[in-house]
This record gives C-alpha cells, sequence and structure tokens, in this order.
C-alpha cells in the first residue's frame, strides 16, 4: 500500500527535528560541568534527605522480613543439622554441613544487623531489641566456633534468635521463620 508523499516529509521533518533538538540540548559548549543530568534535564528534581518520617516508614513490615530470613537461615542450615549432630567430627559430611552453616551464619548476621537497624525507626521495637544489641553482635563469631567443634555455638545462636522473635512479639511485629534461597545466601 502506498504512502502518500506528504505523510513521508511530515514524519521525516519530526525525526530530523527531534534529533537535532535532542542533540543540540545535550550538548553544551563550553561547559566543563561533570553534573550531565542537571545539564540534560535542568527541571528534574534533585534528591533530598528523608526525614526521620520517612525513614521510620515501614519499620515494622522491614524488621519481621529480616528477622523471618535469620531465623529462617539459622534454623535450616544451622540449629537443624546441629540437633541432627551433623557438626561433630568425623561426621560424613561434616565439612559441607560447616560450610552451608558458615553462609547461613554470615547470612543470618547480616539480617539480623538489619532487623536491628529497622528496629530503630519503631520505639516499642527499639525498647524491645536494645538490651539483644550486645548477643546480636556477638554472634560474629560463630563460624570460627563450628569449626572447632563447639557445640554450644549453634545453640547460643538459636537462642538469639529465639530472643529476637521474643522481642518482635511484644512490640506487636510477630516473626516467623523464612528460608531463604540459596541464592539469597550466596549473594548476600
Amino acid at each position: 500500500m502506498p504512502v502518500p508523499i506528504r505523510r513521508l516529509i511530515v514524519a521525516l521533518t519530526v525525526c530530523c527535528a527531534l534529533l537535532a533538538g535532542a542533540t543540540a540540548y545535550g550538548s553544551v559548549s563550553g561547559s566543563k560541568s561533570t553534573d550531565t543530568a542537571a545539564v540534560a534535564y535542568p527541571y528534574a528534581a534533585t534528591p533530598s534527605p528523608s526525614t526521620t518520617v520517612e525513614k521510620q516508614k515501614l519499620a515494622k513490615t522491614r524488621f519481621v522480613a529480616n528477622a523471618g530470613l535469620a531465623a529462617g537461615a539459622a534454623y535450616e542450615w544451622i540449629v537443624k543439622p546441629w540437633k541432627a549432630g551433623k557438626f561433630k567430627k568425623g561426621t560424613h559430611g561434616r565439612t559441607g554441613t560447616l560450610i552451608k552453616a558458615g553462609l547461613a551464619g554470615a547470612f543470618a548476621y547480616n539480617r539480623l544487623q538489619a532487623a536491628k537497624r529497622n528496629a530503630q525507626g519503631d520505639p516499642l521495637l527499639s525498647k524491645a531489641l536494645a538490651p539483644l544489641t550486645a548477643s546480636i553482635d556477638g554472634l560474629k563469631s560463630l563460624p570460627s566456633k563450628l569449626r572447632k567443634g563447639d557445640g554450644n555455638a549453634a545453640g547460643s545462636f538459636d537462642d538469639v534468635i529465639n530472643k529476637v522473635k521474643d522481642a518482635g512479639n511484644s512490640a506487636g511485629a510477630p516473626v516467623h521463620d523464612k528460608v531463604p534461597s540459596a541464592g539469597q545466601l550466596t549473594g548476600g
């Protein structure tokens, strides 16, 4: 089906005008400014710092999500193998279990630190979690304790997770175990 010549001319003119306008607008001669976003979009809104109200938005929800992931990882790859006796020396598959427990421990520690930051956005949660900050920070040495064969290390991890769950429940933010995927464990 043939296209009328007038349509082709209009389309070509519009394309050229847009191309010429974009290149003329995007390049500023003689300007050595490194802020290309301000040059390309002079009327764009600049980011402003978050207010304390915005920082506290969804603090309980974030706390529940992070603490749930930490609890799920700790239970699945640290507490269950510990109760099954898979951390004892000479046990078949001990090395793989220790590797998984180390990854899960690092992941759970990271998520507990995030949950601790989220709890600071809610007054009830911050009061409930304040006594547990030293216990959460003490979990950093878990992988080395497990390698040495310390049987109480996994138990102390389980105790801290249960205390965090109880603190969440007392502040109106019930925490349920959510087992993370292997991608979440290795990806951080």
